[in-house]
């Protein structure tokens, strides 16, 4: 194999440092598993029969991107399948490499396959921290084979990874461990006496087990830190033995382990499940959803703009006190901050869960524009144009038009769309709420007459001036009233 780069290869320094850290690194970097049998949880993706195990054991690797939150094992199934194949396993953290580093690696791996026609495996910790340019980079050499790519990310690959390089890697979704894997987890590092704590003789609770198991939120490395951190904290209490309580664990944990992040998947996830609660009006489900986007860190405002959303689109006019709700809302965030606001939000989302719902609004909109959108822009007929000057009123400007509060009901059944739209509907609303008593104020809408065409007068009717496209130079008339004056501007 020819030798790296730039590398003096291994000195006594370093494997003297290998050696002190197998007794001195972490406990969960100490119990990580090193074959598939140790492995623990994610049986759907390297269970008996699946493809990406039968893939390892017969060391026909391809390259795919694991996906999953902190502590699924990524990492450690990424160690397993470097110890399993014949090709060289090159691992690399986005964190710290560059664009350098990945030049020197695809040199190497193109003298090695040259050379001694073996295949290189490049890990790629933390992906989704390269930029466009890095992962480019990458990309030529995985599609003409010199490299197998296994990257690893706790993001969404589809907005972090490149599409180009996320259409030549297949992507594998890890989900957190159970409760019954981190059980077991705990249980074997508490037996362990080489890597493990077994040679610390500890007695650990039975609740206070289940609360390490539920507080750390399927993250291995959360619970495993946790208990070290416990353990080692306590001196032996019966005879050699350590009792570890839930106080212990309470001390050693501080808080839950916080799955959320304000600028990744869950982000969308969880704004997208407070939505819904409130959509499909269930309080309990929208202030979860809310109470864990806060205690996450999300920003309360970008809620607040969300819950005013919710109030239009999912709401609107059957109860028109919903907007006015959400909007005192995000005044008193802005107002009060953090925590008093919150119950602001709080308040607002119980409200909009008990109110009645209807998109009636959202979707004439909707349809509204897509007629913008897909059909003949048409002008605005005659009679619904204003007329300030003499040249327009001889235009016909404003002819036949209707003043609603000259009629008897204050409503015209003049018609207010173009010719080629006549007689639309885009507005339904339904009978919920306050919409009901809308129905019943728009029933005209069946009994109204055909519209009538709005007649316009022919230029040989105009004088010179207006033919010209000049305005009469006449003095203008009186000044309206105010009343007629708006009449006029209507």
């Amino acid at each position: 194999m020819p030798p790296k780069r730039g590398s003096t290869g291994p000195t006594l320094f370093d494997a003297q440092r290998a050696q002190a850290l197998e007794h001195q690194a972490p406990l969960a970097a100490r119990m990580r598993p090193r074959t598939l049998d140790e492995y623990l949880g994610q049986e759907a993706l390297v269970g008996e029969g699946r493809l990406l195990r039968r893939a390892i054991m017969a060391d026909q690797l391809f390259s795919i991107i694991l996906w999953g939150p902190p502590g699924s094992g990524k990492t450690t199934l990424a160690r397993i399948m470097a110890a399993s194949t014949s090709a060289h396993f090159e691992p690399l953290s986005a964190v710290s490499a560059g664009v350098t580093d990945l030049r020197r690696v695809i040199q190497e791996a193109q003298d090695r396959l040259g050379m001694f026609q073996q295949r290189t495996v490049l890990f790629i910790d933390e992906i989704h921290r390269f930029n466009k340019a890095q992962q480019d980079a990458v990309l030529p050499f995985v599609e003409d084979g010199t490299l197998t790519l296994i990257g690893a990310t706790t993001e969404n690959p589809s907005f972090e990874v490149n599409n180009a390089l996320l259409s030549r890697a297949r992507v594998f979704q890890l989900e957190a461990l159970s409760d019954e894997a981190m059980g077991q987890l705990v249980d074997r590092a508490l037996a362990d006496e080489v890597r493990g704590l077994g040679s610390f003789k500890v007695m650990l609770a039975a609740d206070a087990r289940g609360y390490l198991v539920n507080m750390s939120n399927g993250d291995a490395r959360t619970a495993l830190n946790a208990l070290e951190a416990a353990v080692m904290s306590k001196p032996p209490s019966l005879g050699d033995k350590r009792l570890i309580t839930l106080d212990d664990l309470r001390d050693a944990l501080q808080t839950r382990a916080t799955r959320y992040d304000k600028h990744g998947e869950l982000h969308y996830d969880a704004i997208s499940a407070l939505h819904k609660s409130v959509r499909d009006s269930d309080p309990d489900g929208a202030l979860y959803w809310l109470g864990r986007m806060l205690d996450g860190g999300e920003d309360p405002l970008y809620i607040a703009r969300r819950i005013v959303r919710m109030a239009l689109e999912d709401i609107g006019m059957a109860d028109p006190a919903a907007l006015p709700q959400t909007i005192a809302a995000q005044q008193a965030i802005h107002f009060m901050g953090q925590p008093e606001g919150d119950l602001a939000l709080a308040q607002a989302v119980v409200y909009l869960c008990q109110a009645p719902k209807s998109n009636a609004v959202y979707r004439a909109y909707g349809a509204a524009l897509k007629d913008v959108a897909e059909t003949r822009n048409e002008p605005v007929p005659l009679h619904l144009r204003n007329a300030p000057t003499r040249l327009m009123k001889g235009l016909g400007y404003g002819k036949g038009y209707e003043y609603a509060h000259d009629l008897a009901e204050g409503r015209s059944e003049q018609t207010h769309l173009p010719p080629n739209l006549e007689g639309r509907v885009y507005y339904e609303p339904t009978d919920r709420g306050f919409e009901s008593r809308v129905r019943e104020r728009l029933a005209w809408r069946e009994q109204r007459q055909p519209p009538r065409p709005a007649s316009s007068p022919t230029l040989t009717a105009l004088d010179p001036q207006a033919l010209s496209g000049e305005e009469s130079q006449e003095p203008p008339e009186e000044a309206p009233s105010p009343g007629e004056h708006n009449k006029r501007r209507r």
